[in-house]
């Protein structure tokens, strides 16, 4: 069906299912909340849906998904300014195709044995996620912690004293709060101020300094820490 209009062709409700990849019941659940545009009434149980729709269905289901907002949430995004919420799924997806172009780099268990990390320790970090290697190997990230673990291992820090790789988890649980912290400020304050490629070399120029501030206020807060305990 062609609008009046516009010229432009309507959907069926299944076309609109088959175009989005979102079944009808969810669609049905939008409408009902306010998310999509109403529908072209031409008898009481036939509706019409602009093409734009498709779009629209697919952005709500993609924050959904990918940044677990509420629906409430996610319609006065909407409300506010639909372009921001493309834009913010833009920059992220810049962000993690630089970063997994960096990460497919794999290094095979050979090679990692050079670390002298034992095969056992190294499974053990694999189990609890402080290391993810798959079939080819480990990632670039995975060397780092790897060859990190090796040099707290050559400065003593090993199982005689009381240090396991389970020590880890303190930092990943640390990191994990700061990191999700640290997302939501830069996308708060990057999405729709700079074009998604401007906003992710931002992002890339800071990431050593951050590294060298992360660094520094550590060894501030550990003297800190142990002058208070005098």
């Amino acid at each position: 069906m062609s609008s009046a209009k516009t010229g432009e062709e309507l959907l069926k409700m299944s076309e609109l299912v088959e175009a989005s990849g979102v079944p009808a019941p969810t669609i049905k659940h939008y409408l009902r909340e306010g998310l999509l545009p109403d529908p072209v009434k031409t008898s009481r149980n036939m509706a019409w849906y602009r093409p734009e729709t498709v779009e629209r269905i697919r952005l709500i289901k993609r924050l959904q998904e990918e940044r677990f907002m509420p629906l409430k949430a996610i319609r006065a995004l909407l409300d506010e300014d639909p372009s921001q919420a493309e834009a913010m799924l833009e920059v992220e997806d810049r962000i993690l195709e630089r970063a997994l172009a960096g990460e497919r780099k794999r290094t095979s268990l050979a090679e990692v044995e050079k670390y002298g990390v034992p095969k056992k320790a190294l499974d053990r970090l694999a189990e609890i996620g402080i290391l993810t290697p798959n079939e080819q190997g480990y990632s670039p990230s995975d060397v780092a912690i790897i060859e990190a673990m090796s040099r707290f291992r050559a400065g003593g820090y090993d199982e005689q004293i009381g240090f396991t790789v389970y020590d880890t988890l303190r930092y990943k649980h640390a990191l994990e709060a700061l990191v999700k912290e640290e997302v939501d400020v830069l996308m708060e304050r990057l999405e729709g101020e700079l074009p998604p490629e401007r906003a992710v070399e931002l992002i890339e120029a800071g990431a050593e300094p951050l590294k060298d501030l992360i660094a520094a206020l550590h060894t501030k807060l550990m003297v800190e820490e142990v002058a208070r305990r005098r």
